[in-house]
């Protein structure tokens, strides 16, 4: 029997509140979550070789979601990765134009619990 892969999320979210939350939704299903404080935080994991889902914060100090995405391509790092954005803007800035290539999605907070999982499990089954 093959080995399923580990099924890892990434949260990117200054808001320590939502990186609990993440944890407590997806762990209970079986998927690990590694959350970063911020965009140089999720570049870090990123080095040490975390591949899967992220799910980006655009409003953070210092570096905010596009930026840090930039920063991915730029260092290559977005193979083996899917990003979706998670934010409380309710409309896309224009910076998501520039980077929908890159980008899967834009999930706005509030979210359904069961909508969230279901989508980021999509993502994962996408990238097994």
């Amino acid at each position: 029997m093959a080995e399923v892969p580990c099924r890892r999320i990434m949260v990117v979210d200054d808001d320590v509140f939502i990186l609990e939350v993440m944890k407590e939704l997806f762990e209970p299903e079986g998927i690990g979550v590694v959350t970063a404080e911020s965009g140089d935080a999720c570049i870090r994991e990123l080095e040490k070789g975390f591949r899967g889902v992220i799910l980006m914060d655009i409003m953070m100090p210092q570096k905010d979601g596009w930026e840090t995405i930039e920063e991915m391509i730029d260092r290559g790092l977005m193979e083996g990765n899917i990003v979706a954005m998670l934010t409380a803007k309710d409309v896309p800035d224009g910076e998501l134009d520039y980077l929908k290539e890159h980008v899967i999605d834009y999930i706005t907070k509030p979210f359904e619990a069961n909508e969230i999982i279901a989508i980021v499990k999509g993502y994962l089954d996408y990238l097994a």
